[in-house]
Parts: structure tokens; sequence; C-alpha cells
């Protein structure tokens, strides 16, 4: 284990720092792992509790650590790490990263499109489609809330227990042989309302991204979904190139 060096420049808080997200990053410290106590630290690196305590609170605020009171401080799980350049499924990245995805449907029902899905999708005020609203857990933990709106007569059929059993995407695919040409996001980050956060047992105004999803086959809207993501399990990435 590297020591911190006093006669470094460096602050010695931010050498802890360093050391403590080395030993998560190579698997020395793994998701849920309590890390050595204050006074462990400071006996082991011959530190003050005062630089221990700023390192922790500066790797919490970073979402490396989190705190149980009266327990101690535990290593975060590894987010979602989301390439925003390339098409991609929940199921499919949960399943990327050894969780196991499951989906639970809040509501389902078949309704006349109002004016302004109508407008978002591009179809006719009163169409028949699909509403339904999936909370999407990892390992049985809530991770995101989405509500779609899928056009009825492209997908006929779809019951409700068909997306507790079976990824959205997969359905399209393997029963409609849809093909997806391309999807529009945009995302604002927003304040977790009560309704959502009692869904994703998180507290109430809690930071959470908005994520608003237009998928295309060809040039027709197949899918039109707003997602709620815990702020505290995404992260997002993406790569600008000139």
């Amino acid at each position: 284990m590297r020591m911190i060096n006093k006669d470094s420049r460096i602050p010695l808080y931010y050498q802890l720092m360093d050391i403590i997200i080395e030993q998560i990053e190579t698997g020395q410290l793994k998701e849920n792992d309590q890390i050595p106590s204050e006074r462990e630290l400071c006996d082991k690196f011959d530190i003050s509790r005062a630089t221990v305590r700023q390192a922790i609170q500066m790797l919490e605020r970073e979402g490396y650590v989190y705190k149980k009171h009266g327990k101690g401080t535990f290593v975060s799980p590894e987010k979602m790490k989301q390439d925003l350049l390339k098409f991609y499924s929940f199921t499919e990245e949960m399943k990327k990263i050894g969780k196991t995805p499951t989906s639970k449907v809040i509501e389902f029902e078949i309704i006349g499109c109002n004016e302004k899905i109508s407008r978002k999708m591009n179809i006719k005020k009163g169409e028949k489609i699909y509403k339904f609203t999936r909370l999407r857990l990892a390992d049985n933990e809530p991770m995101m809330l989405e509500t779609s709106y899928i056009p009825y007569n492209r997908f006929p059929g779809i019951k409700k227990n068909d997306l507790e059993k079976e990824a959205m995407y997969d359905i399209f695919t393997k029963r409609f042989n849809a093909v997806f040409t391309r999807a529009e996001e945009s995302f604002q980050s927003v304040l977790t309302r009560e309704d959502e956060a009692k869904l994703l047992n998180i507290k109430a105004g809690s930071p959470s991204m908005m994520i608003e999803r237009l998928t295309f086959e060809r040039e027709t809207i197949i899918e039109y979904t707003i997602g709620i993501a815990r702020g505290d399990k995404f992260k997002y990435h993406v790569v600008l190139k000139r």
C-alpha cells in the first residue's frame, strides 16, 4: 500500500483520497465494503482526524463512498456509466456491469393520445397508444422510473406482464421485427418529486436526471419515453471529436 508523503506539496487529505480511490478502482475495496474508521486511518498514516474527515467528505461528495449513521463509511456501488454516442438499453447496460435487471410495471393502459403526445410523436390526436410506467431495478434496487408512449398499431397485443418478463426492445425486435435507426435524447437535472422518490427509495427533493427519448424506425417515431434516473446511480459519458 502506498503511504502518505508529508514532504510532498500535495495536500495530505488529497493523498489519502488518492490512496482510497486506488483501492476502490483496483478492487481492493469492493462495493459496500466498509472502509477503515477515522481512528484507524489516523493511526495507519500518522495524520490528524481533521485531515481524514476532509478526505472522507470529499470522497462522499464525489460519490466514492457513503455513510451509514452509527455504522461507518462504505464504498458506493458502481454507477451505471452510459456512453451517449451509441444506442443502448437499460437491460443490456445492467448486464454489462454484472447486475440483474428487472422491471416492475406500475401503470399500464391503452389510450387515445392527447395533443402534447401527438405533437411529440408526430401522430394524430386521439390515435391509440400504449402508456405505461416501469420501475427499473438492478439487483432489486430501484434505479430509474420510466413512462413510455408507444404506437399501438405498430405493436399490437402487448400485455402488461410481457413488459415484466422481457425487455421492451427485445419485444419490438423479436416479435415485431422493428429496426431502430436512431434515438434522440435530452437531459435535464431535476429535483425528485415525492411520488417518484417513494418508488425510487430516495428522499423527495434529491437530485435526479430527467431523460426524454425519442426512438425512430427510419422516420417514424416508435417510442417516446420520459425517465427519472437517480442522480446517485448514473453518470453519463460523451466523447467530443473534432
